[in-house]
């Protein structure tokens, strides 16, 4: 059996691993977002982690580091979930607001679910706009038009 280390024996390895460290509190906070009982914490950080890792050779530094690790976490969380039962077993009225909550989001295209769940984590617009691209009014404009689905959606 092959002894496992966490020693990186490649420059790359070094640097990446070095930057996993730098910004683990923020993949495991995009991770929490998306976590239920059919996507666990630990199995979204490791999904992450591994995109991550693929993607890192090619990261050109065009944005801040922060940002692309948030666009990876993002769209390796949100694929992950496309793939697990949204069903929570528990039925207090938290879970069963949250788990409504989540199923609505769930219906929003992928840039309006990104945007949404930014917000809800508290980004501010500024930061909102960077990780997705948009600008700060764009980002406002829709954030107020998902609020609106949102809500019609609830009275449906």
């Amino acid at each position: 059996m092959r002894e496992r280390t966490t020693e990186a024996t490649n420059p790359i390895e070094q640097e990446f691993l070095s930057v996993i460290r730098e910004y683990e509190r923020v993949i495991y906070k995009v991770c929490y977002l998306y976590t239920n009982p059919n996507a666990p914490l630990n199995d979204l950080y490791q999904d992450v982690i591994l995109n991550l890792w693929k993607a890192y050779p090619k990261f050109r530094r065009e944005c801040k580091m922060s940002t692309w690790i948030y666009r990876i976490a993002l769209n390796t969380c949100i694929s992950f979930i496309r793939k697990a039962d949204w069903m929570i077993e528990e039925h207090d009225p938290i879970h069963e607001m949250l788990r409504q909550l989540y199923q609505m989001i769930n219906q929003l295209g992928q840039l309006d679910k990104s945007i949404i769940l930014l917000y809800l984590e508290d980004k501010s617009y500024e930061d909102i706009a960077e990780i997705t691209g948009l600008t700060v009014t764009n980002v406002a404009t829709k954030l107020s038009r998902i609020k609106d689905k949102l809500k019609k959606m609830k009275k449906e």
